[in-house]
């Protein structure tokens, strides 16, 4: 596989303000779901804490 520093990108260069937008925000919308959905999957995971270990710190030296 060969790699051009000048060769002509495969991205669009000029985009329709409209529909790209509104795609824009879409895509941004369903990232945050995802996220607030990746962090509810890790707290759910967690097990609960038992006792007080380490909610207590010594702080006297």
């Amino acid at each position: 596989m060969a790699l051009s520093i000048n060769a002509p990108s495969s991205m669009p260069t000029n985009i329709d303000s409209g529909s790209s937008l509104k795609v824009a925000v879409i895509a941004k919308d369903q990232q945050k779901i995802e996220g607030e959905m990746a962090l509810q999957l890790i707290e759910a995971a967690l097990p609960p804490p038992v006792g007080n270990s380490g909610h207590n710190i010594n702080i006297k030296a």
